[in-house]
């Protein structure tokens, strides 16, 4: 395992260990640099001075008289005795210092000196700017089950010795206090409700450990890569020491070939093994912050590795040169960098860190209008609508598409009152079902299942044939009411009045939403808590498993985060999705409030800059707080782009379903390629959200969309690395009109205990076929030189390794630079494996 070291150059301890990674970004190696030419000064030699003997002092007993000749002779024979005794002590105390070497005295901690606070210290070896981190631990930052979170920090150190640090992931000690059935978010540390006082090392437990690599030369930045395995409350910290091995290491290969302390130099590093064998690290004295992990005793095989070094620098009869060999060959150097001897060790302060199920940041979802599965037109050609039992129907193909989660939009009785026609008009038809978002009826409301659609029994009924597809069910939350909401006779002040006593409908100026009455969540907040809290428990106990909030930026912050902490509290597996196409601000805030996806503004970036830059922000500046869910369309928005028809459903697709863990689709519109909009808006005309849609389920593959859909999703299920969000690497492609990014996890994470590497390569032109030479940034792939020994030196046009295509099942021999031509018709993108070249 690599050494972390500052400035002053590497130890010669380079091979990586267990604990190593090459997730870094950017992907680079510290610079090696060479060892100072100053040899360092030796610590100044300790004096012992022999004490002076004091004289006696006067008798405080009773006066008594002496001759002048028996004083004198008294007085004499007793400052011979004196000066005999001080001779014996000083010469005894002058073998002592010759003969061992004193231990410096710690001073006991004066209650006049200034102590800093432990959580204003810095440690011994400095470690500052500590991430990921969510309004400096207000918030606790996030990560899931199986995902590599990367932990990044500042670290650096007086004078010119080098240096270590590794990253820890740590969990509570004591079962009870693990959350692993949900916590309390905002429980202080140390009461009963919250996590182990962050102080006390024997309450923490670590669970996973990284060393930690520079990744801007020069600059003390430092990184490594976390994954933990179980849901609950964690934290991380940084330990950091100096490395004593690697320290002597550099000076020894200085001094020894200049003759400098050459025997002096070599009993240090023997005493510094003797040291490491024995465990005995020096400890940081007066640290706040000695809280470090203690050393695990070396195995025998190591420790007899260590004490013939010892042997070895010690043999006077050889070179000196060879005598250091014996303690920096190989074997020794992976020992120190597989057990460093940690001295002076400290930790940071503990980083909260949640960790929630897989799915909170991965998985594929299928949107449905359960009204619009298994429509048809009856004998009189009237359309008849599909039902919560007609739409379980196609469960199974769904499942065998490779999707994770059914979602539903609202399954509620619909309002009467304003209703809306087909296209929004504004005067609804006799048949026209109104939009589903207007919730409630004197059927019921946010609790009640349109009988329509064949009440809660048809709603179990479909939740039961999801769960033996293995489907979750996901159903949209939309907190609003139609005028016919039982809540609005019940309830009227959970709504907001106008002067003339009329209540308040939903506009956004100059559009009137007359159908939907928006909640006023300030007259009566706690009333109106309970109720929707009610709600959710309802639908929980129907196995609902996940939530789509519906347009949550319109809702006070404060009331998701009371909800969201609710329910990780009592309802850990539960998984909210924001619908939040707003403000950047408001989508990070609602997701510090607690939500654990949100919708993005992936929708909206379609050229490559635009990509590049959004997806880099969603893996390495927001993934800790917001973790995104892309979908190329919705019920509301169907942008420019898409109306380029099938090609375009083609590339964004792709683009969705391998730039991050969880993307999604509108089922029937996408497969039938619904691009037209509707005149003057940025959604599709003839929208389910105002009618029912009849689609010909047998031909749901006309375009190529639904094969295609079972593909991208047949590849995210054989390649983990795509279900990872913070792994995205792009690649130079002299084409602006393709894209090319590449995801790679190693096999110390991988769940497979392989590594996995993919590129994709999307032509985003839906209109032309576009070409270009794809240049490859090598050390991003992380192709392990092992597997693929080419890697290690290419050479200029040399075929490096096959490339795989997932889209089409061609094998192509690839190297650094490649041509790729891109038919958005035909060939629209690649995702291709990784493979060596056959011997």
């Amino acid at each position: 395992m690599s050494e972390t070291t500052n400035s002053a150059g590497n130890s010669d301890a380079k091979k990586p260990g267990r604990h190593s990674t090459s997730n870094t970004r950017p992907a680079t190696k510290p610079a090696a640099k060479p060892p100072s030419s100053q040899p360092s000064k030796p610590a100044a030699a300790r004096k012992s001075r022999p004490t002076t003997a004091k004289p006696a002092a006067k008798s405080a007993g009773r006066n008594t008289k002496s001759t002048p000749t028996a004083t004198a002779k008294s007085a004499a024979a007793k400052s011979t005795a004196e000066k005999s005794t001080a001779a014996k002590s000083t010469a005894e105390k002058s073998t002592a210092a010759k003969t061992a070497t004193p231990t410096p005295a710690v001073p006991a901690p004066s209650a006049n000196l200034y102590h800093l606070p432990a959580d204003a210290e810095l440690n011994r070896i400095s470690v500052t700017e500590l991430r990921p981190t969510v309004e400096d631990g207000l918030f606790p930052a996030k990560a899931a089950v199986g995902e590599l979170f990367p932990v990044h920090a500042t670290v650096f150190v007086d004078g010119h010795s080098l240096f270590g640090a590794d990253a820890v992931l740590l969990r509570p000690a004591d079962p009870k206090r693990r959350g692993e059935e949900g916590y309390d978010l905002y429980a202080p540390a140390g009461s009963p409700a919250g996590a182990p006082d962050p102080d006390d090392p024997t309450a923490w437990e670590i669970v996973d450990r990284a060393r930690m690599y520079e990744i801007g030369a020069g600059e003390n930045q430092f990184e490594a890569w976390l994954q933990p395995d179980t849901v609950g409350r964690y934290a991380f910290a940084v330990e950091s020491w100096i490395d004593a091995y690697g320290t002597w290491v550099h000076d020894a290969n200085v001094k020894i070939p200049a003759g400098i302390d050459v025997e002096l130099t070599l009993e240090e590093g023997a005493r510094l093994l003797e040291r490491a064998i024995a465990g005995e690290a020096k400890p940081a004295h007066g640290s706040a912050r000695d809280t470090a992990s203690p050393a695990e005793p070396l195995p025998p095989a190591d420790v007899a590795v260590l004490q013939g070094a010892i042997a070895g620098l010690r043999e006077q009869k050889r070179r000196p040169q060879v005598r250091l060999s014996a303690a920096t060959n190989e074997l020794v150097a992976n020992i120190f960098a597989e057990n460093p001897l940690r001295d002076l060790a400290t930790r940071t302060k503990l980083c909260p860190l949640r960790v929630d199920r897989a799915r909170s940041v991965a998985g594929a979802w299928y949107e449905i209008f359960p009204r619009s599965i298994g429509a048809y037109y009856g004998l009189d050609g009237r359309i008849v609508p599909g039902t919560l039992r007609t739409a379980a129907e196609i469960l199974p193909e769904v499942a065998a598409d490779g999707f994770d989660v059914i979602y539903l939009t609202p399954i509620h009785p619909i309002g009467r009152a304003f209703r809306k026609g087909r296209n929004n008009a504004l005067v609804a038809g006799p048949r026209d079902p109104g939009s589903p978002w207007a919730i409630g009826n004197e059927h019921g409301g946010h609790d009640a299942v349109d009988p329509a659609l064949g009440g809660i029994a048809a709603f179990d009924e479909f939740v039961a044939e999801a769960q033996r597809n293995h489907l979750e069910v996901a159903l949209d939350f939309a907190l609003q009411c139609s005028p016919d909401h039982p809540w609005v006779k019940a309830h009227p002040e959970w709504f907001s009045a106008r002067a003339d006593g009329s209540i308040a409908y939903a506009e956004n100026p100059p559009k009137k939403y007359q159908d939907i009455y928006p909640l006023n969540f300030d007259n009566d907040p706690d009333g109106l808590y309970a109720e929707i809290r009610r709600v959710i428990e309802f639908w929980i106990d129907h196995g609902v498993t996940i939530f789509r909030m519906d347009n949550p930026h319109t809702k006070p912050v404060r009331f998701w985060q009371r909800l969201a902490a609710d329910l990780h509290q009592t309802h850990p597996e539960v998984v909210m999705l924001a619908e939040a196409f707003t403000a950047p601000a408001m989508m990070r805030g609602l997701a510090k409030a607690g939500f654990h996806l949100s919708y993005t503004y992936f929708t909206w970036r379609n050229t490559k800059a635009e990509l590049t830059e959004y997806f880099e922000e969603l893996a390495y500046e927001t993934a800790h707080v917001l973790r995104p869910a892309l979908f190329p369309m919705t019920p509301d928005i169907l942008t420019d782009y898409m109306t380029a028809g099938v090609e375009a459903f083609k590339a964004r697709a792709l683009l969705a379903a391998t730039a991050a863990p969880t993307w999604g689709i509108l089922g029937g519109s996408y497969e039938f390629c619904e691009h037209v909009q509707r005149p003057g808006v940025e959604e599709s005309i003839d929208n389910p959200k105002y009618e029912v849609k009849v689609y010909d389920w047998a031909a749901r593959d006309k375009y190529g969309i639904a094969s295609l859909l079972r593909t991208l999703n047949a590849a995210r299920s054989a390649h983990p690395a795509l279900l990872q969000l913070r792994n995205i690497k792009f690649h130079a492609i002299e084409n602006d009109a393709i894209i090319a990014f590449s995801k790679h996890i190693d096999a110390a994470h991988s769940p497979t205990g392989r590594a996995d590497t993919v590129l994709v390569v999307v032509n985003l032109d839906p209109h032309h076929t576009q070409s270009g030479w794809v240049h490859l940034d090598l050390p991003s792939l992380g192709l392990c030189p092992e597997e693929f020994p080419e890697v290690a030196a290419p050479g200029e046009g040399q075929r490096l390794f096959v490339v795989h295509d997932e889209l089409t099942g061609g094998e192509y021999t690839w190297g650094t630079d490649n041509f790729v031509q891109l038919n958005p018709s035909t060939a629209p993108g690649h995702i291709f494996s990784f493979s060596p070249i056959p011997e």
